[in-house]
């Protein structure tokens, strides 16, 4: 039998950590997953897999939701479940086009909150223009869950001649944030804790392929992009430096946060650039094409807010960097859990 190569003088058991998309999570999907199904496609740990069935190139992915609560201010996870796999296959550079969901249902469930988040879940595919064609569903005892948990698998067909990928990254590329960032650790924080204040934070949720769409079509010198989600901008950015083996420096004053959710997280101690987002992604660009990105996001609903927050560079490859308000320098490392768990 293969010894596990994680010694138990680390971590004799799975953390709630290990699942915040930090550096624990890294570990574990490293030295568990990774080290056994090792393979050309999972190597490239993007969020889709992309390959190539006779003539049509396509994405697959696999998400599963857990959210605690359910039901939050601006949305609920079946909608989150069906846009997080929507968004994982439109920044792989694919339309999406089938989804598979798979409840498991916890014993006392309210139908009247299952038919909610059904009638969620339809709403948000007909948005995206996607299709839920297979399925599965499971009730497990009480107590054995936490009232649902939804899995969504997708299937989309990648745009003509596009490869999206962190090997792409160069020296020069600028960096593309879409939006404001925070809003849904915020809003599922305040909703989890009672939190109340002077206006309602709302999560961001949202399909991004309307937006990559238009992306897309005002340039085809776009090298890589990733939706922001558990861990923050500052996980995103560390997973694609160390994959493209890149330096990334950003600017602190360049970064859209909604002035509430700084409110927030200076009263409650938590970074924004740690938080999780629902509707945002990060865009890595060549130079002379960046304008023609930007404008074409802030014409699209989601991409309003857009900002150009940094380039990658050649110095200290796999660090991100971030120049502060104040003009000094510090290093956004990837935190080791997460602030806030069961967030998506």
């Amino acid at each position: 039998m293969i010894t596990c190569p994680i010694p138990k003088n680390e971590y004799e058991k799975v953390l709630l950590a290990h699942g915040g998309g930090g550096k624990l999570t890294h570990q574990l999907i490293e030295k568990i997953f990774v080290s056994q199904f090792n393979n050309e496609l999972l190597n490239e740990q993007n969020d889709s897999a992309v390959f190539n069935i006779e003539n049509a190139k396509l994405a697959f992915t696999t998400d599963s939701y857990v959210v605690q609560p359910i039901f939050f201010p601006g949305g609920n996870i079946g909608e989150l479940a069906v846009n997080g796999t929507v968004n994982d296959l439109a920044v792989a550079g694919a339309k999406p086009l089938y989804l598979s969901t798979g409840f498991i249902i916890e014993e006392g469930l309210p139908f009247e909150d299952l038919w909610k988040i059904v009638l969620s879940m339809k709403e948000a595919a007909d948005k995206a223009g996607v299709k839920i064609v297979t399925g599965d569903t499971k009730v497990v005892e009480r107590g054995k869950g936490d009232k649902v948990f939804i899995n969504t698998s997708g299937i989309g067909a990648v745009y003509n001649n596009l490869y999206i990928s962190p090997r792409n990254c160069k020296a020069g590329d600028l960096i593309i944030l879409s939006g404001k960032i925070g809003d849904h650790g915020i809003a599922i924080m305040s909703a989890r804790e009672g939190l109340e204040f002077e206006t309602e934070i709302l999560s961001d949720t949202a399909p991004l392929n309307g937006l990559v769409e238009a992306m897309i079509n005002s340039s085809k010198n776009i090298k890589m992009m990733r939706d922001i989600t558990r861990g923050g901008l500052s996980s995103s950015l560390n997973e694609i430096a160390s994959s493209a083996g890149v330096g990334i420096e950003i600017e602190e004053d360049k970064i859209p946060i909604n002035e509430q959710v700084i409110g927030a997280c200076e009263i409650l101690g938590l970074d924004p650039l740690y938080i999780a987002n629902e509707g945002k992604l990060v865009a890595f660009v060549n130079p002379n094409d960046s304008e023609k990105v930007l404008n074409s996001m802030k014409n699209h609903e989601f991409g309003i807010d857009a900002e150009i927050i940094g380039e990658v560079v050649e110095d200290h490859p796999g660090r991100v960097v971030m120049k502060t308000s104040i003009g000094s320098k510090r290093i956004v490392d990837m935190i080791s859990g997460e602030q806030l768990p069961r967030i998506c």
